[in-house]
């Protein structure tokens, strides 16, 4: 696959991006150089190489879905301003 001036010209208003006409040759040697890693990266056999994330049996851990306040009151308000018991201190913004 090979990308040529005009590809880039419309990727560019795809993306909504102002390219200088001198930019575009410089950019399709970039997108031809990443194409050519794809490409080279399509050819290595992984016969045989089982995921090592995200695919297969894998499956989340389920927990409980329980509300809970956190049981870290003091360690939060620690860095309050100010507070009030166990809550923040906030100067009245509604008259």
């Amino acid at each position: 696959m090979s990308v040529d001036t005009a590809a880039i010209r419309r990727i560019a208003k795809l993306a909504r991006i102002h390219v200088e006409e001198e930019a575009l040759p410089g950019l399709a040697a970039e997108f031809n150089g990443i194409l050519q890693w794809i490409e080279q990266l399509q050819q290595v056999d992984t016969s045989g190489v089982e995921p090592m994330a995200g695919g297969g049996a894998t499956a989340l851990r389920w927990r409980a879905d329980e509300v809970t306040d956190g049981a870290q009151a003091e360690r939060v308000l620690a860095n309050a301003p100010e507070r009030e018991g166990e809550y923040f201190s906030v100067p009245k913004v509604v008259e």
